[in-house]
């Protein structure tokens, strides 16, 4: 079920074409960053800046990134008529960044420029990533202008919150090459194409819906050094919130103990403990349509918590940890739903025992839970931790049953959304 990227999305199995387009924002240097590792990753990549773009980064550095001329007005080869075949031919497109003035223009149809023209008559995925002051991001206009993008099915990614130009920090902010590419790749690798008849691309399936995902491992402290834990790493909850992104969802990403980059257009919010996860957990389904608990709470804690580092006995003995079970998140807001019709996904990993086998145990879970899907891991020997690939069943509480083969944790991720898609009313 793996995907290769340098291929989807290109029914000949040709390099697939990639528009890259620069408007002109302090941010343009960085789209330098997105557009080598594009280029390096197989991708065909023809730039399209803006007049303004090439104020911020000249000509000559994107025909030596790309291997091709640029040109950011209709007249340059116009006898190859490039403000229509530019787009035309294109797998993707994807403006970055995109200011507030090229999405106005985008949103309302304007082609004043090969930009412009080019988002016009493409048939293929469009994504805009933003990148601007906060208050331009947060005005109605711009406000306005989004939602009609992401109505028509473009990819609009939410910016980052940081340091903008100058002494200012917010929410407007480009983020990151590495974030973008994995974006790009995705919404690749989902092969979405719009209608060649309409002027609209096809709409994201979870385009409108908010989606929560939980990622990693709690930790709960026995002192101020040591803690119980688990090995989590994260991997699966950062690919269902990149996947979730990459298909037009707002995502909300609770994070326990994660040191992974933040994919792009995603909201993290940071935890430690199994009732900081709750905490943030709850407070975020209230609006969420789907809730997938990709991570691992620890299922005790210890009744008291020492303020010093416990130290060694002199005799060598142990101390003695009483352990008091936490509460069950997962089974908490499955029984009480925080919003009517809510697809609520857990995870099961099971090793068997003499009580049943993995699949046994699992189809017992999902009854108690409550919960719409389980997704069940076999880690037998320590299997899928810290792994980039994964294998998995995915049990319904209908009686649907979806074996996922071993594959990247993104494709596992889109089978999941697929069965989550199925079910949103």
């Amino acid at each position: 079920m793996s995907i290769d990227s340098t291929t989807a999305g290109s029914p000949t199995g040709a390099r697939p074409s990639v528009v890259l387009g620069v408007a002109g924002g302090i941010a343009a240097y960085k789209a330098c960053e997105l557009l080598r590792r594009l280029s390096e990753s197989g991708h065909d990549v023809t730039v399209v800046p803006t007049a303004s773009a090439l104020e911020f980064v000249g000509a000559p550095t994107w025909s030596a990134l790309s291997g091709k001329p640029v040109a950011a007005d209709v007249w340059t080869s116009v006898h190859e008529v490039p403000h229509v075949r530019i787009g035309q031919g294109a797998d993707l497109v994807v403006v970055a960044p995109a200011t507030a003035d090229l999405m106005a223009k985008a949103a309302h149809g304007l082609a004043d420029d090969l930009l412009t023209n080019t988002l016009l008559t493409a048939r293929c995925p469009v994504v805009f990533a933003p990148a601007m002051h906060t208050e331009m991001w947060e005005h109605a206009a711009t406000r306005a202008n989004v939602a009609t993008l992401r109505s028509r099915g473009a990819v609009v990614i939410e910016p980052d919150e940081g340091r903008l130009t100058g002494k200012d920090t917010g929410k407007g902010r480009l983020p990151d090459p590495e974030a973008l590419f994995e974006a790009c790749t995705e919404i690749l690798a989902r092969g979405r194409v719009g209608d060649a008849d309409s002027s609209e691309s096809s709409m994201p399936d979870l385009a409108g819906r908010h989606v929560v995902v939980s990622a990693g491992g709690t930790r709960e402290y026995l002192d101020p050094v040591r803690f119980l834990g688990n090995r989590s790493s994260g991997l699966q909850g950062y690919a269902l919130a990149r996947t979730a992104a990459a298909r037009g969802a707002e995502v909300t990403l609770v994070a326990a103990n994660v040191s992974l980059p933040t994919p792009a257009g995603v909201r993290l919010v940071r935890v430690e403990t199994t009732a900081e996860l709750r905490g943030a957990v709850v407070e975020a389904t209230a609006s969420a349509d789907a809730v997938v608990m990709a991570a691992a709470p620890a299922d005790f804690r210890p009744t008291q918590v020492s303020d010093a580092k416990i130290k060694k006995a002199a005799d060598g003995s142990a101390p003695t940890i009483t352990l008091i079970q936490n509460d069950d998140i997962l089974r908490e807001i499955s029984t009480t739903r925080a919003r009517a019709g809510s697809v609520i996904v857990g995870f099961a990993a099971e090793t068997g025992d003499d009580t049943g086998s993995v699949l046994d145990l699992a189809r017992a879970k999902l009854a108690r839970k409550g919960c719409d899907l389980l997704v069940v891991n076999d880690v037998s020997g320590g299997a899928v931790f810290g792994s980039p690939d994964n294998e998995a069943v995915v049990l319904g509480a209908d009686g649907a049953h979806t074996d996922v083969p071993l594959g990247s944790k993104s494709a596992l991720a889109h089978v999941i959304w697929d069965e989550v898609a199925r079910r949103l009313v």
